[in-house]
């Protein structure tokens, strides 16, 4: 860690490694290999995700399973879907925490066009789910290019932040390259009229900035472009506005705009400080939509209460701020700037899922990291966790 001037701490370079003997410095060629077998890789990370994971799979069978008989007979449908991907993301996870996370430098940009190239293929070929068009289905598993997109920004960000260093408080390496890419990525998502996750996409990319160094006035610069093209583009999306109108008072239309966010209340009232008891739910027998997705943590809420819903949260707190204690331990200014923007995706993607069924935010399409039905996205949550993993595995001391 390192102060400026602005007197803003931010993320520049790894301390120095203090045990030597313990992690010898690498050469040319141990940074180029696959496999990483320098250190343990960081258990308490790994712990908590795999506990999220596990409690998110049979959150996701007691939600589900009223619907899943509804629609296919098959009361474990769902369930076992996200179960086989959970088996299998660990497994991914873990595979990829032994790999040296400095490959994910040139790869990054690799990543970052195959996102771009999947982004202009949903107006064209792309699977409408909910009345939206957002996913493109590949030998019958269907994914958000989008959710690749994140990705693509937290690596291709960090590969070129820890490149350019010093050059970022200029306009040509600090700020062109990165607004660049993000009028490419948002302007394809804006075409899905997915406006959550640009707003995911843009608060990522601030924090990698500014983790970064960039300097605070293009911070304001920025700040009030966003808030232009946001007015401009809620504007211009009618279901936006009626989304803002059910936010502020949603009992004004319970039957259409405000009946998902009403039902979510009820849930989460219902649940009281203990809950009614795992699998006892009554908002989830087809009252709210998408109560195995989206709305799952109303369901946690009212089987498991005000503690239980607490006990998640806390859980997920843990996680993060695990995540951001590997980076600050990082070996590297790009395994830092990894384990930050990671931990950073969790952060806001939590924050916003509850702000968004707790009324707190106007509804938007944000899924909750680990818990919310979707193989593809869980594989992806893995994957990212995995990559924390393989930084923790170089850091430059003993993590407690």
């Amino acid at each position: 860690m390192a102060s400026r001037s602005d007197g803003v701490t931010r993320l520049y370079e790894a301390p120095q490694a203090p045990e030597p003997e313990r992690l010898p410095q690498p050469t040319k060629t141990k940074d180029k290999v696959l496999l990483d077998e320098r250190g343990l890789l960081d258990l308490p990370f790994l712990a908590l995700t795999v506990l999220l994971v596990l409690i998110g799979v049979v959150m996701v069978f007691s939600a589900s399973y009223a619907r899943a008989y509804y629609l296919t007979g098959n009361s474990t449908y769902y369930f076992a879907r996200q179960a086989i991907f959970a088996v299998v993301g660990i497994g991914g996870m873990l595979f990829v925490s032994r790999l040296n996370y400095q490959l994910w430098r040139s790869a990054s940009f690799i990543i970052l066009a195959v996102s771009v190239v999947f982004l202009m293929l949903v107006p064209l070929i792309g699977s409408t789910a909910n009345g939206a068009k957002r996913w493109i289905e590949v030998a019958g598993i269907r994914f958000q290019p989008s959710e690749l997109a994140k990705i693509a920004i937290i690596m291709t960000f960090s590969a070129m932040i820890s490149t350019y260093r010093d050059k970022m408080r200029t306009f040509r390496y600090g700020i062109a390259p990165f607004g660049a890419i993000m009028i490419v990525l948002c302007g394809l998502v804006a075409l899905e009229r997915h406006f959550s996750c640009i707003l995911i996409m843009l608060l990522l990319a601030a924090a990698m900035l500014f983790l970064g160094g960039v300097q605070i006035k293009w911070f304001a610069l920025g700040g009030a472009a966003v808030a232009v093209f946001m007015f401009v583009y809620l504007k211009t999306q009618g279901y936006a506005g009626s989304r803002i109108t059910a936010w502020r008072d949603p009992a004004s239309d319970p039957t259409d705009n405000g009946y998902q966010i009403l039902q979510s209340l009820y849930a989460i009232g219902s649940g009281g400080l203990m809950g009614l008891g795992l699998g006892k739910s009554c908002q989830k027998y087809l009252y709210l939509p998408e109560e195995h997705n989206d709305y799952i943590f109303p369901i946690l809420c009212e089987e498991l209460g005000f503690v239980g819903a607490v006990v998640v949260i806390l859980l997920f707190i843990l996680l993060i701020v695990r995540g951001y204690y590997i980076a600050m331990h990082a070996r590297d200014r790009f395994g830092a700037l990894l384990a930050a923007g990671i931990s950073t995706h969790i952060a806001l993607q939590t924050f916003l899922n509850i702000g968004v069924v707790t009324n707190f935010l106007p509804a938007t399409g944000i899924s909750l990291p680990f818990f919310s039905y979707g193989g593809t996205a869980l594989l992806m949550q893995l994957f990212e966790a995995g990559v924390v993993l393989a930084v923790s595995r170089q850091n430059d001391n003993k993590l407690l």
